[in-house]
């Protein structure tokens, strides 16, 4: 299945990742490999237009930057405020305030766009 179109419909899709899995060896630089990376373009495209992935939950977010650092709620002190405040954001009962997202994004690297999406529990506080 050599094709240089868009996919447009579930059954292109479906052939074009069944010609993926087909090629997933195919060596760079071959002609088996110029297509394999160009089904996986073309596979991209389509899925970002059929089944957008939703941005994560702020918090969950937060989460999950604490589990890869190792980090502890305590160690979010600094960063929000105080431990009730921490406690607070953490289990969704306290909004991310602009104060906090400028922090959570310069110290932790989360991406501001990210921690100020919508949460569980609403949008953000602005104070």
């Amino acid at each position: 299945m050599t094709t240089s179109k868009l996919l447009k419909t579930r059954r292109e899709y479906r052939a074009a990742l069944r010609r993926v899995e087909e090629i997933m060896d195919a060596r760079p630089r071959t002609a088996e490999g110029d297509e394999l990376e160009l089904l996986a373009a073309l596979i991209e495209i389509y899925e970002e237009r059929h089944a957008p992935v939703p941005p994560p939950d702020p918090i969950e977010a937060i989460r999950f930057r604490m589990e890869q650092e190792g980090l502890r709620p305590q160690d979010l002190v600094p960063i929000l405020g105080s431990r009730s405040r921490v406690s607070e954001v953490l289990n969704g009962k306290r909004s991310l305030t602009l104060t906090m997202i400028r922090r959570l994004h310069q110290q932790l690297g989360i991406p501001a766009d990210v921690l100020l999406g919508e949460t569980k529990i609403g949008r953000l506080r602005t104070a």
